[in-house]
């Protein structure tokens, strides 16, 4: 356990190994369930590959906003704009704990009512090619955001790509945090949350599939 807030647990899952963990979370807003169930799916399916990896998984960083279906936690606060304070009851004891494992490579998931298809938030890139196969998986459930522009940045084949900080952001969010502290490669996934609920858990089921191939 992470820590205890307001009566709910932040559960963890942390593997042993001497590598660098591979970071996994859903449930950051709790309105994406999509992402959480996504996440879960691709545990079931892969169990030996959990067993025998490296990881550090979140599988639902915000449960009192997944129990009310909000993006805002109880306090009405976006804890995807907090991950860089080290005095939040969620965030410091998550930054303390990245301190001491910085990922080799991080996956958030999301899912966006705007989109018109799935994206991805990339920061770092040490594999060129990572992001765009990683949407080929989803693409078999879910198309690829089409669009130039997306949530006001440009896009390419439904990648958003950065290999430096946005320097207009309001707080920083989870794979800005984990990219400063020493994660090589983030990859935020989104999911359009108005499509069929079940394809898009087998979409995040996908990416993650794909990341981790």
């Amino acid at each position: 356990m992470l820590t205890l807030i307001e009566g709910e647990k932040i559960l963890y899952l942390e593997s042993s190994g001497s590598a660098p963990p591979i970071y996994l979370s859903s449930g950051v807003h709790g309105d994406e369930v999509a992402a959480a169930w996504g996440l879960l799916a691709w545990a079931e399916e892969n169990q030996k590959q959990l067993s025998q990896g490296r990881f550090l998984i979140f599988p639902c960083l915000n449960p009192h906003g997944f129990r009310r279906n909000t993006r805002t936690d109880h306090r009405g606060l976006d804890i995807n704009r907090r991950f860089h304070l080290a005095r939040d009851p969620l965030t410091g004891p998550w930054r303390q704990l990245i301190r001491q494992n910085p990922p080799s490579l991080g996956l958030c998931l999301h899912e966006d009512y705007d989109s018109q298809g799935c994206y991805v938030y990339e920061l770092g890139g040490q594999d060129a090619l990572l992001a765009s196969r990683c949407l080929a998986a989803s693409a078999r459930h879910l198309p690829t955001d089409p669009r130039r522009q997306i949530d006001g940045r440009r896009a390419r084949n439904g990648i958003i790509r950065r290999k430096t900080v946005p320097q207009n952001l309001t707080g920083i969010p989870e794979a800005v945090a984990l990219w400063q502290m020493g994660c090589a490669t983030t990859l935020t996934f989104e999911t359009p949350s108005e499509a069929d609920f079940q394809d898009r858990v087998q979409a995040h089921a996908a990416f993650i599939a794909e990341a981790l191939s």
